[in-house]
This record gives structure tokens, sequence and C-alpha cells, in this order.
């Protein structure tokens, strides 16, 4: 779990959710938006049930409210067809995310997180399969060139379910209440896949001395 203390760092946090649906178009474009802006990208996943459940919801705000669902399906698609990428609306919605989120957080911040959970959400998102099935998990990180029988058992280890966990009350800590949320090196929170161009604007501004 990261903390940016060096607010020149030219870094932004990426806080993601496997079940978030706006999630799915900020993974596949941050790597590539954020290097043009010579932005490093620190991979965060957490988990919102416990946030919901604290709210008391059982399940997504999209699911709760009706309009606001039928919006977001039609603009994800919309999204996504601008972006061109693939998307098919996963069933079931919300989708159980806790053991990709675990084996996420098992995985190293180097490349191999982001490659991972890039895959993820393509197989969630745009080829329609059950991410809480352990043997999808498994295909994704095998076809990564994985170790998936030695990650499904770090997966479920206490001490990576624990860091998730802390993973999940830090996000709560910083005031991260949905994904994507995007963290600056100050601390300044910018929720959304569209809103990610001006949290990076943001980082180059702190980075260069220079009130946002």
């Amino acid at each position: 779990m990261a903390d940016l203390t060096d607010q020149s760092e030219q870094v932004v946090e990426f806080w993601y959710e496997f079940a978030s649906t706006y999630s799915y178009p900020a993974a596949m474009r941050v790597e590539a938006v954020a290097a043009r802006a010579h932005i490093a990208v620190r991979w965060q996943p957490f988990l919102l049930g416990p946030i919901f459940a604290e709210l008391g919801w059982s399940t997504s705000p999209f699911n709760l409210q009706p309009a606001k669902g039928a919006y977001m399906w039609h603009d994800l698609a919309r999204s996504c067809a601008r972006l061109r990428l693939d998307f098919r609306r996963p069933e079931p919605f919300p989708q159980n995310g806790l053991l990709a989120a675990r084996v996420a957080t098992a995985l190293p911040d180097d490349g191999t997180r982001a490659r991972f959970s890039r895959a993820v959400y393509r197989a969630e998102f745009a080829d329609g399969r059950i991410i809480s099935e352990p043997e999808v998990i498994a295909a994704l990180l095998a076809e990564q060139g994985l170790d998936a029988e030695a990650l499904l058992l770090r997966a479920a280890d206490p001490a990576v379910k624990q860091t998730l966990r802390e993973q999940t009350d830090a996000a709560k800590r910083h005031g991260i209440f949905g994904a994507p949320t995007w963290r600056t090196p100050d601390g300044e929170l910018f929720w959304g896949n569209d809103r990610l161009e001006e949290a990076l604007d943001w980082v180059r501004t702190i980075a260069h001395g220079r009130q946002p």
C-alpha cells in the first residue's frame, strides 16, 4: 500500500475496484495517457463493498437507482465505443471481485499488477466471464505467464487478505467513496474515468511548484 509523501513526485495513484464499471475504460487507458504526461501510475486495488455497507447498501448504487443505472450502461457503452474497447454488460452485476483483488494485491506493482488487472477487466466487461470463479482467474494468470497455482495460494494467505483490508481502510481514510479514483501526491482526489486528465494536470502543476 503506497502513501504519497513527496509532493514533487510525478506520480498518480489509481484506486480501482474490479466490480466498478467505469474502472474498466480507466484501466485500459491510464498507462498510455499518463506516459504521454511523463507521470507514473501506482495501481491501488481496493474493495467498495465495505464502504457501501457502511452506508447500508448491499449492492451497487446503479442497481439501487434504476434511472442512474440505465444512464450508466448507455454511457459506458458509448465511452467504450469511443475508445474502441469491446464491451459486454456483465451478468450478474456487480460481480464479486474479491478473489481478483486479492490476487492483484499479491502481485508486485511493477507492471505485473497492471497487466493482470487489465486482463480481469477485459474478461469481465468484454468477454462476459465470471471473475469470481477461480478457474477464470487461473486462466488469466496463465495467459500472463504467471504461476497460477502459486498465486492463488498466495491470495488465500492471511497476510494478503489483511493487506487488502488495510488498503480498503486506507481508501476510506483518504475519503475515497467510489472507483475509479485518482489520488495525487498532495492527497487531492479526482473521481471518475473522465477526471484522469484533470488529475494528471494537477500532478504536473504541483510538481513544478505552482499553485493548482
